[in-house]
């Protein structure tokens, strides 16, 4: 027999009843399924508890069966396991609490997996206190059931525990919750301790004080001795229900961390640990965020305020129920300003006027029903970009400059809860699990969030802010974007249906110019949006917008940009207008192109026309279909009619800098020609860019074909002047 399964018992807090879970329901899944099931002791705090309540003493010890080298038969395993009269078998980790020091993740693991090879369910107890040998178990287990009580202390630590389990990367849905005694007389039903720990209740055993203590009594588990008892039918319920379900089955293909033991040994600081700044592993505890301590009064009676508040006001399910609705807004903000109006005035502080309280009760309010101390700068016309390195260093963009703004987080956090703020509602999740996540504001500001482990010193924030007037290509041209006459000609090649590229760098204005360019398409044809964060906003009416999905907690569900591009393809449309081509999308782009759908649109992250070229051509070779770099460059030289790049100066200016025709292929090499650029000067004593736009005195090939289509372009704007 190989590949039981493993079933992990974890304690919410010491003296929940776990140990006596995990030996009752040991039984009554043997007798039950009529399998071999191992109990195995690994609690490090009641070293020895078990083996009381079974009435057995240990034969030999999972230290020793780690020790074992070479495979096991059925005679040789039986002689490290202690048989039990219901039917079980019973092994702990060691006998004695010194032994545990010589304990290792590896002795765990080796003996785990003999033991897989001989029974069908194995039960481990592994205490409340999670070391690398405990974790080293987890990482073998189909599931982890956490044991914990009606008690508001007890449910405290078991959210704590429940958090270091997922922050050691384990699935959530394999963290099944257990509520052990239970009695309605306490007042804390079933459906408010999942509330707290935010996680169904799997099964919830009766308190039966007597049964239990008659149990002890005569060292036999209360399944046995009191087979008739209310409590011993919820065992043999737990038990069937794993069975019928096969939700063994189906956890145990989860995907599950295999170094989660060594990184907990190495943030631990054992032998061999990384020092702090050596570059080693580092472990995202959210625990210890939420522990932090507040730098200077004022964060700290902010931090006591808001903790009150929560506890007043059930500030997530109000917050869901005003949804974006300004007006219910409005509403539970002046309510939810009553109330730290209040918690303020039974606080001793010293901040007392006037301007001091206002200024305290906004901050508070906008971190519990806001953005925190983001707010502000969202609102700032002035501000197109914040950066949030992290939680006391954010620095925003004005007028193309860098500057650091004075607004600071009271911790990481307060960090962490704005970027929960922003992604829970679009139904995109980040944790220890997927640690990084695009998205976008309700007014179509885009987001990118990473947090530990990857960015070290806590969460970071970028929001590019979406102007709240639409660009036009007025606006371009009074900001010295482009010329007049360039914007003429961008859009007669819109209206004549030829296939545009924007190229440009990060930051450079790619969005905006492709936004101002679609606007351009006329308002009869039909406009089909694929974005991965939705955030072109287009005038005309007939448009579609398509927003990829990531993958959801399972790691399955994902919709890519790709996959969004061929679905456009069978919903007729007359444009096809992509956000980003940042991988094989660009074939099916190409395709496209030339298959039909002209007049298409997208960007791409290159800094000259020759350089987009060379990058599509990566691109497509992403998409896995091993053409030859001729076939793809024959396919970019006729799909593609116009490359125009953008580009961010120096100073923070953004300019259309090339406007360039794709004008066929000369041998290997795609031949292109400048229309339109910008030629740089020099710069003032301002460190301002001077220059000026040129037309090349090149006529594009195309434009025979644009006044066979009634689109008429004076030739005199392509003068070299």
């Amino acid at each position: 027999m190989a590949g039981g399964h493993i079933i992990a018992i974890v304690g919410g807090k010491g003296g929940v009843g776990k140990s006596t879970f995990a030996t009752n329901f040991a039984i009554a899944t043997a007798i039950d399924t009529k399998g071999r099931v191992m109990l195995v002791d690994h609690d490090p705090r009641a070293c020895g508890d078990i083996s009381m309540l079974l009435g057995t003493k240990a034969k030999r010890t999972i230290l020793e069966l780690g020790q074992h080298e070479g495979r096991l038969d059925a005679n040789g395993m039986m002689t490290y396991v202690a048989p039990h009269s219901s039917g079980i078998h019973f092994m702990p980790s060691v006998l004695e609490a010194e032994q545990l020091a010589t304990l290792t993740p590896d002795h765990t693991f080796k003996a785990l997996n003999h033991l897989k090879n001989f029974y069908n369910t194995i039960i481990i107890d592994l205490g409340s206190d999670l070391d690398a040998c405990s974790v080293k178990a987890l990482e073998l287990s189909s599931a982890i059931f956490v044991v914990t009580m009606p008690e508001i202390l007890v449910l405290h630590h078991t959210r704590k525990v429940i958090e270091r389990i997922q922050n050691l990367l384990f699935p959530m849905e394999m963290i099944k919750v257990v509520l052990n005694r239970f009695t309605p007389r306490n007042g804390i039903a079933a459906q408010m301790v999942q509330n707290n720990l935010k996680k169904p209740v799997l099964a919830v055993i009766p308190e039966e004080e007597v049964t239990a203590i008659q149990s002890l009594t005569k060292a036999q588990p209360f399944v046995i001795a009191a087979p008739r008892a209310e409590v011993t039918k919820t065992y043999f319920l737990l038990a069937r229900t794993l069975s019928e379900t096969k939700l063994l089955d189906k956890l145990s293909e989860l995907k599950k961390p295999s170094d989660a033991a060594s990184k907990l040994t190495l943030a631990k600081g054992a032998p061999g640990a990384a020092k702090p700044g050596a570059g080693g592993p580092v472990v995202f505890d959210r625990s210890q965020m939420r522990d932090e301590k507040p730098s200077d009064q004022w964060s700290a009676l902010k931090q006591r305020i808001h903790k009150q508040l929560i506890e007043t006001m059930d500030l997530k399910k109000v917050d869901t129920e005003t949804g974006n609705d300004a007006k219910k807004k409005a509403v539970l903000r002046e309510k939810t300003k009553t109330v730290v109006v209040e918690l303020l005035d039974k606080e001793d502080h010293p901040y007392r006027s006037r301007d001091e309280i206002q200024k305290l009760v906004k901050e508070i309010l906008d971190e519990a029903l806001e953005l925190g101390p983001i707010q502000d700068l969202l609102a700032d016309d002035s501000v197109s970009e914040i950066m949030v390195n992290r939680k006391d260093q954010i620095f925003v963009e004005r007028g193309g400059k860098l500057v650091l703004s004075g607004a600071t987080f009271s911790g990481n956090n307060q960090l962490l809860g704005v970027i929960e703020r922003i992604v829970s509602p679009l139904g995109r999740r980040i944790d220890e699990k997927t640690p990084y996540v695009d998205a976008r504001l309700p007014d179509g500001s885009r987001v990118h969030a990473i947090i530990p482990p990857l960015a070290v010193q806590g969460p970071m924030l970028t929001i590019r802010k979406f102007a709240k007037s639409r660009i036009t290509y007025k606006d371009l041209v009074r900001f010295g974007s482009m010329t007049e006459e360039m914007a003429d000609f961008l859009r007669a090649c819109i209206e004549a249906r030829l296939n545009v590229i924007i190229s440009g760098g990060t930051g450079s204005g790619k969005t905006t110019l492709l936004n101002v360019m679609a606007s351009f398409i006329p308002p009869n044809e039909r406009i089909l949006t694929v974005e991965d964060a939705a955030e072109l906003q287009l005038p005309q009416e007939h448009w579609g917008r398509l927003e990829t999905r990531p993958a959801n907690i399972e790691g399955k569900g994902e919709v890519s940009i790709r996959e969004l591009v061929r679905n456009t393809l069978r919903m007729r449309p007359d444009r096809i207008v992509v956000g980003e081509c940042r991988a094989g999308e660009a074939l099916d782009m190409l395709q496209a192109m030339n298959t039909g759908h002209d007049g298409s649109m997208t960007t791409v992250h290159s800094n000259t026309p020759r350089d987009c070229i060379a990058r599509l051509e990566t691109l497509v070779m992403m998409a896995g279909m091993d053409l030859p770099a001729k076939a793809i460059r024959e396919q970019i030289a006729s799909a593609v009619n116009l490359v125009v790049q953008q580009t961010r100066l120096s100073d923070g200016s953004r300019k259309v800098t090339s406007i360039t025709e794709i004008v066929g292929m000369q041998g290997d090499v795609v031949t292109m020609q400048e229309i339109f650029g910008f030629r740089k000067t020099g710069m003032d004593k301002n460190r301002k860019v001077i220059g000026k736009f040129v037309a090349t005195g090149f006529i594009p090939k195309f434009i025979d074909e644009l006044e066979q289509q009634g689109i008429k372009i004076p030739r005199g704007i392509f003068s070299v002047t």
